[in-house]
């Protein structure tokens, strides 16, 4: 089959390897129909995330069952289904807790409490490095899915690919970030990132009936599309001490009551801000995440959805007490919310696919990879057709 695979930092390539196989009564074999790029799959392609030898990229991605295991109940080869990116048992204590991330079952060789940077991670993912399970991901024509009794959901065939297609990550996780901001109706919202997940967040600030939506995001032309589909207000980042004083201008000099950070440990940075993290022995930066602290209101919530893979020195703990700021972050409990997510789409309260901007046949992986990462010609999302 063609899959996308990791083969170095900057080296994803579109090969032939070997079709996957039935490995556990529990799996499916899916044929991808349609499968995305992830804003988290830049991590590995930057370098981010280590990842040694070769993995097939993706987490996000559905398609029609073509082979069950013997355990599998509820699905039959010909099901069309979508898949939440957290591998998950459905078993154990945290996917009892509606904690999926957390399974204890589907990381073995790495799971543990601690949460450590190398070792002691969650539970298993598609396509994120061996430090999350080490299992081949969805960029491909097909893909393993364990535990397949708790995670496929069927799609319903008034749906489109493309209008299914995100409940697989961006969408449950750009809600799961308002979700956490406990809206009641009327607050003020300030979304830092107007990528995919940010644009998820919008939607679901909406869904919420957030009284005003900010987005602030480096790129001008991603501030148009959202604001074109959304009606949102936006802020072109230029500094954070600018942008934390524009939010409070538009909040009655409060700040807003929820902020979430979309953008993680990867933003537009500078020199200094390179030579820091260098000195410090970091990954990236925490500036998005400071400027959510200093822009929401006292005793607000700052939601964090991006990735920070590390710790990071001079942490602002000072300023979470002082201002009473609850703060919470992690992976969305997809499975928690994925069926509820699917109302919304199938009844047309909101829709997912007016933030593609480019599709593309799987043998163009690299090329969507490319543009992705570097932000070219006006790219948000890429979508891939591995049969193309």
């Amino acid at each position: 089959m063609k899959a996308a695979v990791f083969h170095a930092p900057g080296k994803i390539t579109c090969d032939t390897v070997e079709d996957p196989i039935i490995e556990d009564q529990n799996d499916i074999i899916l044929k991808v129909t349609s499968t995305a790029i992830c804003g988290s799959d830049l991590h590995m392609y930057s370098g981010g995330m280590p990842q040694l030898k070769p993995m097939v990229m993706g987490h996000e991605f559905m398609g029609i069952v073509e082979e069950v295991g013997p355990n599998i109940s509820h699905l039959q080869r010909g099901d069309r289904v979508v898949v939440p990116f957290p591998i998950a048992c459905g078993g154990c204590f945290f996917c009892e807790h509606d904690l999926p991330g957390a399974c204890e079952n589907s990381n073995p060789d790495h799971y543990g409490p601690e949460g450590g940077i190398l070792t002691e991670k969650g539970g298993g993912m598609f396509g994120y490095t061996d430090l999350y399970g080490g299992y081949n991901g969805g960029q491909a024509q097909y893909v393993r899915v364990p535990y397949a009794n708790f995670g496929p959901r069927k799609v319903p065939d008034i749906l489109t690919d493309e209008q299914a297609l995100f409940l697989t990550d961006i969408f449950p996780t750009g809600y799961t970030g308002v979700m956490w901001g406990e809206l009641k109706g009327g607050e003020s919202v300030a979304i830092f990132g107007a990528g995919p997940v940010g644009s998820m967040a919008v939607k679901s600030a909406i869904l919420h009936n957030a009284g005003k939506v900010i987005v602030i995001d480096t790129l001008q032309y991603r501030l148009d599309q959202i604001k074109k589909l959304t009606g949102c207000e936006t802020i072109l980042w230029e500094d954070a001490e600018q942008t934390v004083e524009q939010i409070r201008d538009m909040t009655e000099g409060r700040g807003a009551d929820l902020c979430i950070d979309a953008v993680g440990f990867e933003p537009e940075r500078n020199l200094l801000d390179k030579a820091k993290a260098v000195l410090n022995f970091e990954k990236g930066s925490i500036k998005v995440l400071e400027a959510c602290m200093s822009g929401v209101r006292r005793g607000g919530i700052v939601s964090v959805l991006g990735v920070y893979p590390v710790n990071y020195d001079n942490f602002k703990v000072g300023q979470i007490f002082d201002k009473g700021i609850t703060l919470k972050a992690g992976q969305s409990p997809v499975h928690a919310i994925v069926d509820k997510l699917l109302k919304y789409v199938e009844t047309g309260q909101v829709r997912l696919d007016d933030i593609i901007t480019h599709r593309l046949s799987l043998d163009e992986v690299a090329k969507g990879y490319e543009i992705f990462h570097k932000k070219e010609d006006n790219c948000v999302k890429v979508v891939l057709d591995p049969w193309k």
